[in-house]
């Protein structure tokens, strides 16, 4: 992206550089659905070109990341602080790092949910996902808030949201917990170092909704600097 197209959308909004660089972590986020659908077939052909992509992906939120650290101008004049902003970046990218770690690890070892668990395991990634979604529906209201004065009506609805991000944690969290149980009752049919990158595999999903928690957190603590 060239200079004058950057500084062009911050000079619009300053949060529509920030809103880009979510929408392609959520895009990127989104893969791990189809990715874990070739795996449960054990389809690890198909599974790394999904892999390939949600690398892809990350490349170009990254690379979103680094134009936004170069190129937010220093002299904008925000009620959000410049270094929060940059903070919050961070924490959205580590998102589509995470999506990329799980992929990666589980072609490294092809060894795929267990069929019993399969429905389960995706209705849970699909909850982490929710996560990440509502997290992005939280910096798409930001336009409107500032537009505000990060004042009124606007930051109660996007308190609001961010509360609905920690219920949907809280849910990630229920559904782990389920989902060890079910590997409890079954892992005696596998050999131990399976097991053990099986229960990792489900922390790793987690990890996707605690990410999206942490970004909602950081946009709390911006709007009482604010």
């Amino acid at each position: 992206m060239a200079m004058n197209n950057i500084l062009g959308l911050f000079a619009h909004s300053p949060l529509k550089p920030l809103q880009k660089h979510s929408e392609k972590v959520t895009e990127c986020s989104d893969l791990l659905i189809p990715f874990f659908q070739t795996t449960f077939s054990k389809d690890w052909e198909q599974a790394e070109e999904k892999r390939l992509a949600i690398s892809q992906c990350e490349r170009e939120a990254d690379s979103l990341k680094r134009e936004i650290r170069l190129k937010l101008p220093r002299g904008l004049f925000l009620p959000i602080d410049r270094t929060d902003l940059l903070e919050l970046v961070t924490q959205q990218d580590k998102l589509a790092n995470y999506a990329k770690d799980i992929a990666g690890r589980m072609i490294g070892r092809q060894f795929g949910i267990p069929e019993e668990m399969q429905d389960e395991f995706l209705h849970y990634v699909k909850r982490s996902l929710d996560a990440i979604h509502q997290a992005h529906r939280v910096i798409e209201e930001m336009d409107k808030l500032l537009e505000t004065g990060f004042k009124g009506r606007e930051l109660k609805l996007v308190n609001d949201m961010i509360q609905e991000l920690d219920s949907i944690e809280d849910d990630t969290d229920q559904m782990q917990i389920k989902l060890r149980k079910m590997l409890y009752t079954i892992e005696s049919r596998y050999n131990p170092i399976d097991v053990m990158f099986l229960y990792k595999i489900i922390e790793w999903v987690g990890v996707l909704a605690d990410q999206a928690q942490r970004v909602g957190s950081r946009i709390e603590l911006m709007l009482a600097r604010s």
